[in-house]
């Protein structure tokens, strides 16, 4: 996937959870919209470098921001810091079977309902077997250990269970986790920031349903975000001192 067009700026605060403000290159502060609930400590750094994206159509949408935030530089590599586009970048690997796992498998439909629920993508196999799909985005890495989540996530939990209840009907169930950081060599939940989640993840990861932490490589080239899919990383289930 390739995000173009983009101008950087220079990270200064974030005056709430979907705004931050920023300077650009006449050092005017300018606020910008952030499309990232999570708490981003480790990555929201003032004066980091910031990736944007310039939204012509703000005033026709009746948006309060001009920009969008699409990437923030973190120890010389660039983390995508938007979560509209990871379905999109799934969506498109899906298309290009360039997900082994998935590579006999084609989109039947996006956002399928379930119960009160909306799972990310509802896929078929060419003799129409189904396989649910959620898909999680995760940017904290520590040492180079890729952690997910970086802040309590309910909803997380919820889909989790939720996967468990339609794979104990028999039917195919995965949790994709795009590892957004290009030092990440392995995954691993984050028990220390939400030990509810880690641990339905783990009971899910047992009972059969399919976690993936897939490494997604980003490079800047030409004002352009790129990103690759780079493989599956391990996974490793284990609480701190256990």
């Amino acid at each position: 996937m390739i995000i173009d067009n983009l101008t950087i700026g220079k990270y200064i605060s974030r005056p709430n959870r979907f705004t931050i403000e920023f300077k650009d290159k006449d050092n005017a502060i300018t606020l910008a919209h952030l499309h990232d609930p999570g708490r981003l400590k480790e990555l929201l750094i003032p004066n980091t470098d910031v990736l944007l994206k310039y939204i012509n159509t703000y005033k026709e949408t009746g948006r309060k921001t001009k920009y969008d935030v699409i990437a923030i530089k973190n120890k010389n590599n660039w983390i995508l810091l938007n979560s509209s586009y990871h379905n999109k970048l799934v969506e498109e690997l899906i298309n290009t079977k360039e997900i082994n796992s998935l590579e006999n498998f084609h989109i039947d439909k996006p956002e399928i309902k379930y119960k009160n629920s909306r799972i990310d993508f509802l896929l078929k196999d060419d003799k129409n077997n189904p396989l649910y799909l959620e898909v999680k985005g995760c940017t904290l890495v520590e040492d180079t250990t890729a952690k997910f989540p970086d802040a309590p996530t309910k909803r997380g939990k919820k889909h989790v269970e939720e996967l468990m209840e339609i794979h104990e009907k028999g039917i195919f169930t995965m949790v994709l986790i795009l590892v957004l950081h290009n030092d990440a060599d392995e995954f691993k939940p984050n028990y220390d920031t939400d030990i509810d989640f880690s641990q339905t993840l783990h009971e899910a990861y047992i009972s059969g349903v399919k976690i993936y932490p897939l490494k997604i490589n980003t490079e800047l080239k030409n004002n352009s975000i790129i990103l690759k899919k780079d493989r599956i990383l391990s996974i490793e289930f284990k609480e701190r001192n256990k």
